[in-house]
């Protein structure tokens, strides 16, 4: 089967940077042999979270307890995609306010970990694509890196491309290389990962862990001592 990755589009400008390059992503999406399916969230209705997991944490889980807007549509699609892109303008120094609270949505499917033991992104490809008219695209980024990884998604290299400058983005060699790069390598890297689904291990006997640190740690108590020592010698001069 082909791996199909979903494009989300976080812009509510349609004919923007963000689309420019999200096309040139669809090209090396298929010329590695994967489907695509875009999705710009500004067509949807998307409510903001309501923390529940913050509460009560066995509330949080996907379908999500908002039943009154798209979301769950949404989060059926990305069920059963094999990886996703996930692209934006920056607004100030981070991304869209509607691809936030999606994001901010998505702790429904991680946090079937609660219920099943499994994250339901776990196993999943991301790449990132950024576009702005001035820094920020890289904290943004990075941000996105941290929280989507946290989900359980595989960030492959090379899965980032951005542009932050006033010039047209197809302007920008570099972004219209590695914004090809980021579908190509997303579709290779799902493709490989097919077998595999479930990486986390929660299942690991904690005691042991702790009493392997410790004895670790023991091996190296000698230079406590030693460093103790430099450091009175350097203030008693």
């Amino acid at each position: 089967m082909k791996p199909k990755i979903l494009l989300i589009n976080g812009s509510p400008r349609k004919y923007g940077a963000t689309t420019k390059l999200m096309a040139i992503a669809e090209k090396g999406i298929f010329d590695a042999g994967g489907e695509v399916e875009e999705i710009f969230l500004y067509d949807y209705n998307i409510k903001e979270c309501l923390g529940c997991v913050s509460d009560e944490q066995r509330v949080c889980r996907f379908p999500c307890i908002i039943d009154d807007d798209d979301f769950n549509k949404l989060g059926e699609k990305i069920i059963h995609s094999d990886g996703f892109i996930i692209i934006s303008p920056i607004y100030w120094y981070t991304v869209s306010g509607k691809l936030k609270t999606f994001v901010d949505r998505l702790t429904s499917l991680e946090n079937m970990i609660v219920h099943t033991g499994r994250s339901m992104l776990e196993g999943k490809v991301a790449g990132f694509i950024f576009t702005g008219n001035d820094s920020g695209s890289l904290l943004a980024i990075a941000h996105m890196m941290a929280v989507i990884n946290s989900m359980g998604v595989h960030i492959p290299a090379w899965a980032l491309a951005y542009h932050h400058t006033v010039d047209d983005a197809l302007e920008d060699e570099q972004a219209v290389r590695d914004s090809y790069n980021v579908g190509y390598i997303a579709t290779i890297v799902a493709k490989m990962l097919n077998e595999r689904k479930e990486w986390y291990n929660p299942r690991v006997d904690i005691d042991e862990l702790r009493k392997i640190a410790i004895e670790k740690a023991k091996m190296y108590e000698s230079q406590k001592v030693e460093r103790l020592k430099l450091f009175n010698e350097k203030t008693r001069k």
